[in-house]
């Protein structure tokens, strides 16, 4: 890809005509997008009959694109088979825990395990490759469209017979899985791998193991999907390969990402969700680190299909969405969709036109958008994001452990992203990895909400104490093995042993009746927790009502040169969030944390840095509110062409500034 920043949108040319394609380019010219995605959802258009594939019409397309300065990524087809593929073969199609199979329509029909649908899509994506795969303008790939939308693991035959094959794999023989996961409960003894069931309906809750295991081998084989396609194509194009993903769908996104060549992703949070938006850009921005990464997908203005809308975005905040997206380390911004679809189960999905050709509602802001990227680009260009000094771990591992075992309605989403916003609001520039993350070059360490830790984490982690990290484990982290069983030799396993404590017990807090004590702050506490013995490890919080009292819900522990901090149970409620903030502000000045903000709620800053190490913000306000930020030192207005001298600067609502400071490798 080129030394750009990309402003674009999804587009179908498949369904519209001759004249509407042609109005349809010179209105992109005019509105400023230089990128489609096209293709994802058209493999009837271009294989109508089976083993009939013509790709001229979106070769020329390309083509016409290119010439009107307009770069193309373009998509295997395979979320949508044609009705040749579904009609009469309900073997093909995916059956959902329910036992229900799929029919055809809509889309990701079909099961992606099926030896038939590989062979399909294998045909049409080298065919795909061949035609366009060197083709000028075409800059990337995106495999398929957001793996397990609308769907999650299949229960079909193809997937019952890989799902023994897997786990023959994993454990060798049956009586290995049977000792891991102590099949004995409830008379689950298996003789053999082909016995063990999928965890389709049943009367009450499946085994912990199986759901689990099940969970993270049908996320395994979406990534060797993903994995031969990718290599298919590689054979004839050198253009990156990526994935519209999602936090929400059934996906390892660390391991489908690790055959591709740069992190993508769909949001289509509003104003009142910006956390998760920027959690979002942290969260891609980490899966491939030192690589831009794409937003592919958002909202014009807002959501939409034929069962429920969203609100509009505020004007300005789109132009918001886009340059904090840039400054965060993002090199496309784009649209679904370009033209209103006519058609379909998304009809009231907003656009950059109408489907009559006229300007939307979130018209202008597209606008504001292209106006924003032309004035920033080159200076995102030159600058490359700052690596902050904090890491959070997040996990969707970690996520299929608690869509096992939610107890009572834990969703793992939206407790990190209360945790993330603790941080955001504190001004804490942070980096967000996934499990395997590098932790070089991190002063601090947050693992909340990971069931599982597994050795290589910990040993990883391990080292980064030793080396004069702090790491804040919890609440909820190291309860349970690889296999989803809970520990027999200690509660936390091994990781109970290194910080120096032993797990009295755990058990639900009630927040209601429950609370703590920690930095002269008292909270309420909840979620499943763990309350501590000190076994080398001094105590720092404690619970003050309850049913444990006086017990430790909080130590710290020296190791090496760096510390483990155990947060044992969830601070909640008001009292709770500024007491994860007290929390972090007391170990983020002991570990020396200096990527650090004074700026108001809804306003955020991205430090980046120029090669020749001269630091520059990149300041957003995000909530239509304005705000302010604490500059530390004399520097220059780079869009404005003007000093600003330190001290308090105000921000107007939906305004973005970017200053460069005069001093040399500082206030990063």
């Amino acid at each position: 890809m080129a030394d750009k920043l990309y402003h674009g949108a999804c587009f179908y040319p498949e369904l519209w005509d001759e004249k509407t394609i042609a109005e349809d380019i010179k209105k992109m010219k005019q509105t400023g997008i230089n990128v489609v995605r096209i293709g994802e959802f058209a493999w009837s258009k271009m294989e109508p009959e089976e083993g009939s594939i013509d790709l001229r019409f979106f070769v020329n397309i390309i083509h016409r694109l290119y010439e009107n300065g307009i770069d193309t990524v373009l998509c295997t087809p395979t979320p949508t088979p044609p009705i040749w593929f579904s009609h009469g073969h309900p073997e093909r199609m995916h059956v959902d825990q329910a036992g229900r199979t799929m029919h055809h329509g809509s889309r990701q029909h079909a099961c992606t395990n099926n030896a038939y649908f590989r062979e399909k899509a294998a045909m049409i994506t080298e065919a795909l490759a061949k035609a366009a795969g060197r083709l000028p303008g075409v800059i990337a790939w995106q495999l398929d469209n957001e793996f397990k939308c609308h769907i999650a693991e299949c229960m079909c035959a193809s997937c019952k017979n890989q799902w023994h094959q897997w786990l023959q794999a994993r454990y060798g023989t049956i009586e290995q899985l049977n000792e891991e996961w102590g099949t004995h409960i409830w008379s689950e003894y298996y003789h053999s791998f082909d016995q063990i069931p999928q965890p389709a309906a049943t009367p009450f809750l499946h085994h912990s193991s199986l759901q689990t295991m099940y969970r993270l081998f049908e996320s395994e084989k979406i990534a060797e999907f993903a994995d031969e396609q990718a290599s298919i194509i590689r054979r004839y194009s050198e253009a990156p390969i990526t994935h519209n993903s999602t936090l929400f769908f059934s996906l390892d996104n660390e391991r489908l990402f690790e055959g591709l060549d740069f992190a993508s992703f769909d949001t289509y949070a509003t104003q009142e969700k910006m956390e998760s938006y920027l959690l979002n850009c942290d969260v891609w921005r980490g899966l491939k680190k030192n690589k831009p990464y794409w937003v592919v997908e958002t909202s014009t203005s807002y959501a939409a299909s034929l069962e429920s809308y969203a609100n509009p975005h505020p004007n300005g905040y789109l132009r918001s969405e886009a340059v904090a997206a840039y400054a965060l380390g993002g090199e496309g911004f784009c649209y679904w969709l370009w033209r209103q679809q006519r058609t379909g189960s998304e009809l009231p999905h907003s656009a950059v036109i109408s489907a009559w050709g006229e300007p939307t509602v979130g018209y202008e802001n597209v606008l504001q958008v292209e106006e924003a990227r032309k004035k920033i680009e080159p200076i995102m260009i030159a600058t490359k994001p700052v690596q902050a000094d904090i890491a959070i771990t997040y996990s969707d591992r970690a996520r299929m452990f608690h869509l096992t075992e939610p107890h009572n309605g834990i969703h793992y989403k939206d407790l990190m992203t209360d945790l993330y916003k603790v941080v955001l609001q504190e001004g804490f520039h942070r980096d967000v990895l996934p499990e395997g993350g590098d932790l070089s070059g991190y002063k601090l360490l947050f693992t909340p909400l990971l069931p599982y830790v597994s050795d290589d984490y910990l040993e990883q982690a391990k080292s980064f104490v030793e080396d004069g990290g702090i790491w804040i484990a919890g609440p909820m982290t190291g309860g349970r093995t690889k296999d989803h069983t809970i520990h027999t030799d200690r509660a936390l396993g091994r990781l109970e042993e290194w910080a120096g404590v032993k797990t009295l017990f755990t058990f639900p807090m009630d927040e209601k009746t429950t609370a703590g004590e920690a930095f002269g702050l008292e909270a309420p506490l909840g979620l499943w927790s763990a309350v501590f013995e000190p076994a080398g490890a001094s105590p720092v919080g404690k619970v003050t009502k309850g049913v444990t009292p006086n017990k430790a819900f909080l130590t710290e522990h020296s190791v090496g040169k760096g510390k483990i901090v155990m947060l044992g149970a969830m601070p909640s409620g008001a009292a709770g969030k500024e007491l994860i903030a007290e929390i972090f502000r007391h170990y983020t000045e002991e570990a020396g944390v200096e990527v650090k903000m004074d700026v108001t709620p809804g306003t955020i800053v991205a430090p980046r840095k120029t090669e020749d190490g001269h630091s520059v913000w990149i300041i957003v306000n995000m909530d239509g509110h304005g705000g302010t930020v604490t500059v530390p030192a004399d520097g220059e207005d780079i869009l404005e062409a003007t000093t600003i001298g330190a001290g308090k600067l105000t921000i107007q609502p939906y305004e973005y500034k970017i200053i460069q400071f005069k001093k040399e490798g500082a206030f990063e």
